[in-house]
């Protein structure tokens, strides 16, 4: 067995570095290509599809094969499908074949974080679970900001030098696929070699079971109580976010002749990438802090107009052209430290709802919502975006809050869930 410091922290480094290249970097770089509103987000919204569907193919995952196994074959597929959009991007067919390649990512990233979760488990006792939770969610957040914020700012900085948008982006990406292959070459050597709790080694009639039982699990997801408000809830708590996050980067990297703001790709990946992120951590950090002290029933309603009602900066943006790069950089701070304290309540009540016999099973299964939360809305985002132009469009998006405090007010919590006395049991 080796330290955890020796592999934990690089394990979610490389976990986050594939998901925010498949939903956040190719966004921006599909804009930066010449493709509209439209074709942009509906593209990228479908490569939410793996993280949906993944709670299907996590028992194969657990039946077939070591989790260690899993996490370095995964992250050598990922650092070959990086190399495949760097390789095609200068293409004719860049994009198609491109996409074709994050689909790769896509399968194998989500594939990745089942192993990767499952891994943690097995490798670390109860108390070093809970001593290394924070040191995990920190460095995924690290590797956030160095794809969201560093990578964009570089690839424009490439942009600026090579006036060569595909070239630059493909260098990017080159960055990107060495980054994910080098932490392929670490862990094959820094991983510890647990024994998996279902081993690989069990007989075909012991894994036919294993199957049936978790098909039991599934099923036992829906007759819960309270199933239909907590679908609704899981499905449109978000709805807002989920038709702000595809639009955003295109709106400020848009020319202001188009009703965009005119930022540069680098700018962009300072302002929404470093900035916006460390908003998002600050305001989940303080959420988590809240309702660990009061419980999640008293921050609720705090937390809905906290993930609502700062969604107004993008109008106010669209009314005030010009505006500097400091105070929009102010305006997504704002938008995204909402979102972190609103979204603590979001993650609370997946716990909550998971709780039971089968509660590491229907917490996977919360999270297959959540992905589709952000997966349906985004693939008409962008038609709606060119349609209606930013303005009208985020002001829509104001409207639709009134949808995240409906599905809310179905809810029924216990009010001890969430405080240190109790509620987490």
């Amino acid at each position: 067995m080796r330290n955890p410091w020796s592999w934990i922290p690089s394990l979610y480094f490389a976990e986050a570095l594939p998901y925010v290249a498949v939903m956040s970097i190719a966004t921006i770089m599909y804009a930066r290509l010449g493709l509209t509103n439209t074709e942009v987000a509906f593209y990228t919204s479908w490569l939410y599809l793996p993280w949906v569907i993944k709670p299907f193919w996590s028992p194969l995952v657990e039946m077939f094969g070591t989790k260690r196994r899993w996490v370095v074959a995964m992250q050598v597929l990922i650092g070959a499908g990086l190399a495949g959009v760097a390789f095609t991007l200068p293409m004719g067919e860049g994009v198609r074949w491109s996409l074709a390649f994050f689909w790769l990512v896509a399968f194998s990233s989500a594939t990745h974080d089942i192993a990767a979760d499952g891994f943690y488990i097995d490798a670390l006792d109860s108390h070093e679970q809970t001593l290394f939770v924070g040191i995990r969610s920190t460095f995924y957040r690290i590797a956030t900001i160095v794809a969201q914020g560093g990578l964009v700012w570089f690839a424009g900085t490439l942009e600026t030098f090579t006036r060569r948008i595909a070239y630059s982006w493909s260098l990017t990406f080159y960055l990107l696929a060495g980054v994910m292959i080098a932490l392929y070459a670490w862990h094959t050597f820094a991983l510890p070699r647990p024994t998996d709790r279902h081993k690989a080694d069990e007989g075909g009639g012991a894994r036919l079971n294993a199957f049936v039982d978790y098909l039991k699990v599934y099923l036992s997801f829906f007759v819960k109580p309270q199933v239909v408000p907590a679908l609704l809830f899981m499905l449109l708590y978000r709805f807002p976010e989920a038709l702000l996050v595809k639009i955003c980067p295109l709106f400020l990297i848009d020319s202001e002749a188009n009703g965009g703001m005119g930022l540069t790709t680098a700018e962009v990946g300072f302002v929404q990438g470093t900035v916006g992120v460390m908003g998002l951590t600050i305001g989940g950090i303080l959420g988590g802090i809240v309702a660990a002290r009061h419980g999640l029933k008293r921050w609720l309603w705090p937390m809905v107009l906290s993930i609502t009602l700062p969604d107004i900066v993008y109008v106010v943006m669209c009314y005030a052209p010009g505006m500097s790069i400091e105070w929009i950089s102010l305006c997504i701070f704002v938008e995204q430290f909402g979102y972190g304290f609103g979204f603590t309540a979001y993650m609370l009540y997946l716990l909550y709802y998971s709780r039971g016999k089968y509660a590491t099973a229907h917490y996977a299964f919360c999270t297959g919502f959540m992905a589709l939360s952000m997966m349906l809305p985004g693939l008409f985002a962008g038609l709606l975006s060119d349609t209606l132009g930013y303005a009208h469009y985020f002001i829509l998006v104001m409207g639709c809050c009134a949808v995240t405090f409906l599905v809310t007010a179905f809810l029924r919590i216990d009010p001890s869930f969430g405080k240190k006395s109790g509620g987490l049991k």
